[in-house]
């Protein structure tokens, strides 16, 4: 599987916007193609977790053609009913519409926009705890920080001061936004984990901590048998 590298692989429907489209929620109705170990599709099998929503919305997971045939092939006819004579990549993260058999989402932010929305029961008058309106902007600029300065392969002198920004996010916090567990912790957790050695941390003792804190959480901790495969959009 490869990233989409034209405008024409990327789906940007979403779940209770454009309700002519029939995106509409509804319980089981959609699924969700998820790549092992890919951090996107990390984020998402976490937020999906912590909302409850498991028994709710279907997951495919896809780790090598080889080992996971039937889920490629299912992923395929996907694309092909979203746009006629589809030859391009197979992208993962993707939110298919199991009615239709078409794909709804393969962009990773409104994927997790419309699980912590409306198919979590939550509407703008009853705001996910995960998402709060209020933190909005704060959970979106640090998923830009984390994409950006916080990869295996971001430069040292970034890396660093984004560590050091973290962790004194967490002088005064339990979590980096507050008191309470939100999307940015998830996001920060999964780009943490994915640093390499453990000791990448360095002096951080309050990243550590938090590190493994979350790790005891039963979300966090199911996922902690992924193996490297795939990227996402």
């Amino acid at each position: 599987m490869t990233t989409p590298s034209v405008l024409s692989h990327r789906v940007h429907s979403r779940i209770g916007v454009g309700l002519a489209g029939g995106f509409y929620p509804a319980p089981h109705r959609y699924e969700l193609y998820l790549s092992e170990s890919c951090p996107l599709s990390q984020r998402i099998a976490i937020t999906l977790d912590l909302l409850g929503l498991k028994d709710s919305v279907a997951t495919t997971v896809l780790a090598h053609p080889a080992r996971t045939p039937d889920a490629f092939a299912s992923l395929r006819r996907a694309y092909e009913a979203t746009e006629h004579h589809y030859d391009g990549p197979l992208t993962a993260p993707a939110l298919c519409d199991r009615w239709s058999g078409r794909i709804v989402s393969n962009h990773t932010p409104d994927i997790l926009r419309d699980l912590a929305g409306l198919l979590s029961g939550h509407t703008t008058g009853h705001p996910s705890t995960l998402c709060p309106p209020a933190l909005t902007a704060d959970i979106e600029a640090l998923r830009d920080l984390l994409d950006r300065d916080v990869t295996p392969t971001a430069e040292p002198p970034e890396l660093s001061a984004a560590l050091e920004l973290l962790d004194c996010q967490l002088m005064e916090r339990s979590y980096v936004l507050g008191e309470n567990l939100t999307a940015a912790d998830v996001d920060v957790w999964v780009a943490l984990t994915r640093l390499g050695p453990s000791d990448i941390l360095g002096g951080h003792h309050r990243l550590r901590d938090y590190v493994r804190r979350l790790s005891g959480h039963p979300a966090f901790r199911g996922d902690e048998e992924a193996a490297p495969v795939t990227a996402g959009a």
